[in-house]
């Protein structure tokens, strides 16, 4: 029942679940071992002041207090070693849970969720806000409801040896919970404003980072860093305001906890005019005190930790969450023809992007897709590999509807070369490696051969084995994108996607590009995003898109005798061509 409670409160696991309640009972059995020494020096004055009150004299032994010194030492190195495994060991194992869970949950969601979804906040998630629960976990959960039960513990010892001085004792523990508890949304609402505002920063430094070129060639460097400070002075305000909020609470409650001091010695002083307990009763509850108290004001600082993190557990608990996309891991295809039947799509119930969209991608032809920007070109290519699922209609791929099959097994049919592509901080050679992680070192360098990489890779200090800089700075556009196609041709698929694929080469290399596409493409499903027009001159079919429908297509001679827009594109094209500075 605990665990289960843990796990939909906190979005553990069982394990983790189950760990937390053992780490709780060890942080408690180690509290009541820390009073241990408490309770040996009690002993100790009651054999010194037993003779003042009239008793007799009880004689000291060295040797058993060592003794007994040595079991309290053993005992709290015990319960401590224990209450270390499973609360801090533990912690860390579901914290690397947590993050490839979280990492996992995103590999399966549907592309179309990261272009909805801002970058830098998923990133936050990840790392900082898993970075703040392992501080909860590790210290603020365990200690808080360690604290308290091993107060239970203690209080009902209390209880039994005085009630009187063990209520005066312990009613400001409760008192001081509730007045924290009571800034619950006050402590909530201000870990919200603080969040947005980190984010707001994160994206902010991203941007200028991303831009500093356009930045600096525009000398508007200094305006964009004034910006930055005024958000960053923004951050620290807001965290100045949550922290009062929340360090509001916890302050009044120590104060409140002061108060049972003061009660123990004011009922403790009448009781004792009155000859109902002892000096010594009351010197053992004013010890207790700063034994009981202490767990005490610290619980009462995790638990406004708790509650400031909130806003990071649901955040988490929403990635988890998400609604992964299902379908058919396993299916046959006739063929690999991709058809678009009456498809309407538009982003998040917005103006249409794309309005009755018909058309038949054959295998074994090249679809050129051309028209003004803004047209709908990317968003059938997306549509046409399922980054999105169509608002209505239906995206055939080989006779099975691509919105009953699992999007994750469905790209293995595809080869996709974005216009902006994307490496990693790695070689050459295992850029390339993406398109087929099994490649060997051979058919790696023949598909960067057969995509015109062989000539400056061998330029480079170390050949393939040359690390090329987070997203590949150190190379042109124009490399970069012969690396990203060279991807494609070791991937090898069914299905071709080109979006501006030679939009960075020269006229040279895109013809010699060209050539190596051909091989690619050879008995294969190609849908090709072009501008320029020589480069999808020989397209078996043409669909001209403008404002989201579909207004010409057919094959370019087809197309040029219909004299409408696509012509009128070849002209404006062949007319610039002409333009002389």
């Amino acid at each position: 029942m605990i665990s289960e409670y843990f796990m939909e409160r906190f979005g553990l696991t069982k394990d983790g679940a189950d760990n937390l309640i053992k780490g709780i009972l060890y942080t408690a059995l180690q509290n009541i071992s820390f009073m241990l020494p408490v309770g040996l020096y009690a002993l100790l004055i009651y054999m010194w002041i037993s003779p003042l009150m009239g008793g007799e004299i009880i004689d000291s032994n060295l040797g058993m207090f060592i003794v007994a010194i040595l079991i309290i030492l053993g005992i709290i190195f015990a319960f401590s070693w224990k209450q270390y495994h499973f609360v801090f060991n533990t912690t860390y194992v579901e914290s690397e849970n947590r993050r490839i869970n979280l990492g996992e949950n995103l590999r399966k969601l549907p592309l179309s969720f990261f272009e909805r979804r801002d970058l830098a906040d998923l990133t936050a998630t990840i790392m900082n806000d898993c970075t703040d629960l392992e501080h909860v976990f590790s210290h603020a959960i365990p200690q808080l409801l360690g604290s308290i039960l091993s107060l239970i513990l203690v209080a009902i010892g209390m209880f039994a040896f005085d009630w009187r001085l063990a209520i005066a004792l312990l009613w400001v523990v409760p008192v001081a919970f509730i007045i924290l508890y009571v800034s619950k949304k006050m402590i909530y609402k201000g870990s919200e404003i603080v969040t947005a505002d980190l984010l707001e920063c994160g994206d902010s430094m991203q941007e200028c980072i991303e831009s500093i070129r356009d930045l600096k060639s525009y000398n508007y460097q200094n305006e964009y860093l004034s910006k930055l400070t005024g958000i960053t002075s923004k951050i620290e305000r807001s965290r100045i305001k949550s922290e009062l909020m929340a360090s509001a609470g916890v302050i009044t409650g120590r104060v409140v906890l002061n108060l049972g001091i003061v009660s123990v010695i004011l009922l403790g002083s009448y009781l004792i005019m009155n000859g109902q307990v002892s000096i010594y009763t009351l010197l053992i509850f004013l010890i207790a005190s700063a034994t009981v108290y202490a767990p005490v004001e610290n619980g009462l600082t995790f638990l406004a930790e708790i509650l400031m993190m909130d806003i990071k557990i649901e955040r988490t608990k929403e990635i988890e969450e998400l609604v992964i996309e299902g379908g058919l891991k396993e299916y046959s295809l006739d063929n690999y023809d991709i058809e678009f039947k009456d498809v309407n799509f538009n982003y998040d119930d917005l103006k249409d992007v794309l309005s009755n969209i018909n058309f038949t991608a054959k295998q074994g032809e090249v679809t050129a897709l051309v028209g003004p920007s803004g047209g709908g070109k990317s968003t059938v290519s997306k549509l046409a590999a399922r980054f999105w699922d169509p608002v209505s209609g239906k995206v055939i791929l080989g006779g099975q509807d691509l919105s009953d099959l699992d999007s994750e097994k469905l790209l293995e049919n595809f080869s996709i070369v974005f216009q902006n592509v994307i490496l990693f901080n790695e070689s050459i050679m295992e850029n390339i490696r993406v398109g087929k992680k099994d490649a060997t070192d051979e058919e790696v360098m023949e598909a960067a051969r057969l995509a015109e990489c062989d000539e400056f890779v061998q330029k480079l200090p170390e050949g393939y084995d040359t690390v090329i800089g987070e997203n590949g700075e150190l190379l042109s556009g124009g490399q970069r994108q012969r690396i990203s196609i060279a991807r494609a041709l070791l991937k090898d698929a069914n299905v071709i996607l080109l979006d501006e694929a030679t939009s960075f080469l020269d006229v040279e290399n895109e013809s010699k590009i060209q050539k190596a596409l051909s091989a690619l493409i050879k008995n294969k499903t190609v849908i090709i995003i072009a501008h320029r027009m020589r480069t999808i001159a020989n397209a078996d079919k043409i669909v001209v898109l403008d404002d989201g429908r579909i207004v010409e297509q057919g094959s370019p001679d087809e197309l040029i005798a219909q004299d409408g827009l696509f012509k009128k594109m070849v002209d404006l094209q062949n007319l610039s061509g002409a333009w002389e500075i």
